[in-house]
């Protein structure tokens, strides 16, 4: 291994706990039942596919743009107020990728500006050699598109990679992109699928990263 592409929301920082309140508040002020079972089904997946399921939840009629732009200003509303949650030990792995010399990149479901403005906050965006985000891809994660793409653009083979993911349809893209999928789960736990698709399950990103020094 050569290479290791991260997901952003749920393994660099706390922001899908952030959506999913925003996703929630919107829904109740608005009347929407069950956002709390809808929303889990979107995590790790982009605008697209996202709009498809919550669609057929509320019906082809349903203003989703509406509904995305009142969660979206919610969003940025609590970012601002509360500042950007970063996971714990998102600089000490990249700091050790970089003195290794290892090939690192960036491949998440969320639109490029988004993406963009959070690593450019956190003051962490020149440790990738290549973002690549959801609006890149007609069909996100757990097809294997954003991650072949994120391949090519490191110019590394699948197979020579780690993919460090929390969700469920993060691990299944990684696995079917044919990269060796390493998870820490975030809001959704392991089940038996995940822990047949993942190379191996960490509680941090600490635990990443002394296996990764363990390989050498």
């Amino acid at each position: 291994m050569r290479a290791v592409v991260f997901d952003m929301d749920g393994v660099l920082f706390d922001t899908e706990r952030v959506c999913m309140e925003s996703w929630i508040a919107v829904a109740d002020l608005d009347g929407l039942p069950d956002m709390e079972k809808i929303f889990p089904q979107c995590i790790g997946r982009n605008a697209n596919d996202s709009k498809k399921i919550v669609l057929e939840a509320y019906g082809q009629d349903f203003d989703y743009d509406r509904f995305r732009k009142k969660a979206s200003d919610f969003f940025w509303d609590s970012i601002e107020k509360n500042g950007l949650p970063m996971m714990a030990g998102v600089r000490e792995i990249l700091d050790w990728l970089k003195e290794e010399k290892w090939i690192v990149g960036l491949a998440s479901s969320t639109k490029r500006s988004s993406v963009m403005h959070h690593l450019g906050q956190s003051g962490i965006k020149d440790y990738f050699q290549a973002v690549v985000t959801g609006d890149m891809v007609e069909h996100s994660k757990p097809l294997p598109d954003i991650y072949l793409l994120a391949c090519r653009a490191l110019g590394i083979e699948p197979c020579e990679a780690y993919a460090v993911e929390d969700s469920p349809n993060g691990i299944r893209s990684a696995y079917a992109a044919g990269m060796c999928p390493l998870m820490v789960p975030d809001m959704l736990q392991p089940d038996e699928e995940m822990r047949h698709l993942s190379h191996h399950i960490f509680k941090d990103l600490a635990e990443v990263l002394d296996f990764m020094k363990s390989k050498g």
